[in-house]
């Protein structure tokens, strides 16, 4: 018996439609993430993007535990001297809600060129609304 190794022209790709409000983040960006590398599938190989694409709406109604929104922080560099820059979990949700997503799910991928792929079929929205609807995504329930 022979292990089939999916390609790229064989993986047929879906949408889904994630609503945020009231979810804990990193319940989320777990499930997001699964669906993105395709893990629920049958035909899941590590080494191609048989992922679907991954609509989250309502971003900035998203639950955070505890006291991360004042106590998780998140930090850049510019690359210079002095160049660290940081930010908290409630300030990024109010200034980027998006981001605080992207951010979660982007940690639970594998960092290689493939992630990056994988990534791009997330999108994620403020609001209830969204440019997608000729996609016709499914709803998942978290």
């Amino acid at each position: 018996m022979k292990t089939e190794v999916a390609r790229i022209e064989d993986v047929k790709r879906d949408w889904y439609l994630v609503d945020a409000q009231d979810v804990v983040l990193g319940r989320l960006a777990s499930q997001v993430a699964n669906i993105l590398r395709g893990k629920n599938k049958a035909i899941y190989t590590p080494s191609v993007d048989t992922g679907d694409f991954v609509i989250v709406v309502n971003a900035e109604k998203i639950a955070l535990t505890g006291r991360k929104l004042a106590d998780k922080v998140y930090y850049s560099h510019s690359g210079f001297p002095g160049g660290l820059k940081e930010i908290t979990a409630g300030k990024l949700l109010e200034k980027k809600p998006e981001d605080i997503i992207k951010k979660a799910v982007k940690g639970m991928l594998p960092k290689n060129k493939l992630a990056r792929h994988m990534l791009k079929k997330l999108k994620i929205y403020t609001g209830g609304s969204h440019p997608h609807d000729a996609q016709q995504p499914k709803n998942l329930a978290l």
